[in-house]
C-alpha cells in the first residue's frame, strides 16, 4: 500500500510526515504557523482562517509526493458520530464545523482528523509501548495534560468526542491551583510544564522554563528535585482515579516532561500504588513512550490508512 500523509497541529506549530504502512517516518517538515494569534470577529473568518492556512502549510508537501489520503491531529474536540469539530481551545471561534470534509474538499484528497492526544494513543497502540494490549490509556505531558484512550482496541472519544480528559481531574478539593480550563485543582495545574515553571518560580524566587527544572534537580537541586518529586506524586494520584474508574492497567506517557522519566516515574507509582485499592496495587504498568515525539504523527498516518 502507499504511504499517507500524516498532520500534527499544534497551536505554533505544525509537523507534516510521509509515513509508510508499517510506521516508519519516510519523509518530515516542520512548520511554524501562528493559527492561535489572530484577531478574528466571527466564526466564518475563523473557519477561513484554519482553512487557508492548513492548506497553504500542506498542499505543497501534499503535491510533492502525489498523497491521496490524510491523517490529521488536531487540538480540539470532534463528535463521535458526526466528525465535526466540536470546539477548540487554540481557536474558540470555532463551532460544529466540518474541518475534515472542507480540508478535504480545497486539498482535492482524503481527509481523517482526530483530537491530537488521542490520535498520540492510537500511534502508541499500533507502533509503540502499546502495542499488544487491548486497552491502554495514554498520556501527553507538556504544556497541558492530554490524554486518549484505547479499549477493546479501539479508539474511544466518548459520547460528544470529549473522554478522558485526563488533564481535568480534580485531584485537589480544597482551595485548589486554578487550572486554564476555569477550574481548580485539575492535575494540569499540578503537573504540566506550566505548573512545574510556576512552582518554581514560587518556591525558588526564579524564573525558569521546565526543562531548566528537570536538569537541575538531576543536578541535585533540592528545590527542582522537590517540585519534579511533587509532579510525579500529582500524576500517580491521577492515574489512580482513571484506574480505578476504567480498570485499564496498561499506561503509556509521552511529550516534553517525560524526559525528566527517571524523577517522575518513582514518585508516580509510588503514589499510584497508594490511592489504588487494594485488587489493583502492584498491577499498572506505567510505561514511557518509545516513539519519542512522533506518537501523534504515527497515530494520524494510521487513521489515514483506514479511510
Amino acid at each position: 500500500m502507499k504511504p499517507v500523509l500524516a498532520a500534527d497541529i499544534g497551536g505554533t506549530n505544525i509537523r507534516l510526515a510521509l509515513v509508510s504502512q508499517d510506521g516508519h517516518i519516510i519523509d518530515e517538515k516542520r512548520v511554524t504557523a501562528e493559527l492561535s494569534r489572530h484577531n478574528l470577529q466571527s466564526q466564518q473568518n475563523a473557519e477561513t482562517h484554519i482553512i487557508n492556512t492548513l492548506v497553504q502549510v500542506i498542499e505543497p508537501f501534499a503535491q510533492q509526493h502525489g498523497l491521496s489520503n490524510m491523517g490529521m491531529g488536531f487540538p480540539g474536540f470532534f463528535h463521535s458520530q458526526s466528525g465535526l469539530l466540536a470546539s477548540s481551545p487554540n481557536l474558540p471561534l470555532l463551532k460544529d464545523f466540518a474541518l475534515a470534509e472542507r480540508l478535504g474538499d480545497r486539498l482535492g484528497i482524503s481527509v481523517a482528523i482526530e483530537n491530537d492526544a488521542l490520535c498520540a494513543a492510537i500511534g502508541e497502540h499500533r507502533y509503540g509501548a502499546g502495542k499488544g494490549h487491548t486497552n491502554l490509556l495514554h498520556i501527553t505531558l507538556g504544556t497541558g495534560i492530554g490524554s486518549g484512550l484505547i479499549l477493546n482496541s479501539a479508539p474511544y472519544s466518548g459520547e460528544h468526542g470529549m473522554a478522558m480528559e485526563f488533564g481535568h481531574l480534580c485531584i485537589e478539593h480544597h482551595d485548589g491551583r486554578l487550572c486554564g480550563c476555569g477550574n481548580r485543582g485539575c492535575v494540569e495545574a499540578y503537573a504540566s510544564a506550566t505548573a512545574i515553571i510556576r512552582r518554581y518560580s514560587e518556591c525558588c524566587g526564579k524564573e525558569c522554563d521546565a526543562k531548566s527544572v528537570f536538569e537541575l534537580a538531576q543536578q541535585g537541586d533540592s528545590c527542582a528535585l522537590r517540585i519534579m518529586q511533587e509532579a510525579g506524586q500529582y500524576l500517580g494520584m491521577a492515574i489512580a482515579e482513571a484506574v480505578k474508574l476504567l480498570d485499564v492497567t496498561t499506561i503509556t506517557v509521552s511529550g516534553g516532561l517525560s524526559g525528566a522519566w527517571d524523577i517522575l516515574h518513582p514518585a508516580l507509582i509510588s503514589e499510584l500504588n497508594t490511592n489504588l485499592i487494594p485488587p489493583l496495587k502492584g498491577k499498572t504498568d506505567v510505561l514511557r513512550s518509545t516513539l519519542d515525539d512522533n506518537a501523534g504523527l504515527l497515530g494520524a498516518a494510521a487513521i489515514a490508512s483506514m479511510i
